[in-house]
């Protein structure tokens, strides 16, 4: 049976013993330590390298989305709260689950449920060091921050990259955020049989490319299935023809 490191972080010490008293039937939970605010929660975090963490969003200092944004790598994440308002938030950051406390023993089990039949959840057991170092492909996650905005969004969804100034702007679901990045540097970090340098200004996931077509002085036009079109240079069509026939 896999297990999962946990860090749970909470204010209220009566929180945390709760929580750890409703975790003891789980064998694919091993507790590994606390936190009682988003500071200690940080360091422990970079320290411990949990797999997972149950996270108060209400603390004194910073609060659990402030903590998160702060993070580097994050592992993945089940709010525990006794507020109802910040559920959508929660989702759009891409957390597990969301339980309001008290916590119904039923909501956590389902949440549970959801941790150990994810299908990426490999993806996320990568050390900080060995992510740094290695190509990122498709079935990695990724953290991203544009403004009050931050999504923990798997790569496979991420369709185009598009080079904008001294930004890079990220196509997923109907979302655009903005990331003050170079477009080398995500070329860099991408694995390149799965994304593809169209041009100067745009990276295309080749998974979601639905159509192509031939275009002017011998480059390509490829058609997204979300359809955006984008133009393949002719340098790089060459490749392309390479890389895509039998």
């Amino acid at each position: 049976m896999k297990t999962f490191k946990t860090l749970l972080i909470d204010d209220e010490r009566l929180a945390r013993e709760e929580l750890k008293s409703l975790l003891k039937e789980y064998h694919e939970i091993e507790i590994i330590d606390e936190a009682k605010n988003g500071e200690e929660g940080i360091q422990k975090i970079k320290e411990l390298k949990p797999d997972l963490i149950f996270l108060d969003i209400n603390m004194p200092g910073i609060n659990g989305f402030d903590m998160i944004k702060q993070l580097e790598e994050i592992p993945r994440v089940i709010f525990v709260t006794a507020y109802d308002e910040y559920a959508l938030k929660a989702f759009e950051v891409n957390a597990l689950d969301y339980i309001l406390k008290p916590v119904d023993p039923e909501r956590l089990r389902e949440a549970i449920q959801k941790l150990t039949t994810e299908d990426d959840f490999v993806s996320s057991q990568q050390t900080i060091i060995s992510r740094k170092e290695r190509v990122l492909s498709v079935n990695d996650r990724v953290f991203i921050k544009d403004g009050e905005k931050c999504w923990f969004v798997e790569l496979s969804k991420v369709r185009m990259l598009e080079s904008d100034g001294n930004y890079v702007k990220v196509y997923f679901d109907n979302f655009r955020p903005l990331i003050l990045r170079s477009l080398n540097s995500f070329e860099d970090r991408l694995d390149p049989e799965q994304f593809f340098r169209a041009n100067r200004k745009y990276i295309i996931n080749l998974q979601w490319v639905s159509s192509i077509e031939n275009w002017f002085n011998g480059g390509l036009q490829v058609e997204l299935r979300e359809g955006e079109k984008v133009e393949i240079s002719r340098r790089q069509a060459i490749r392309f023809k390479e890389m895509m026939s039998l």
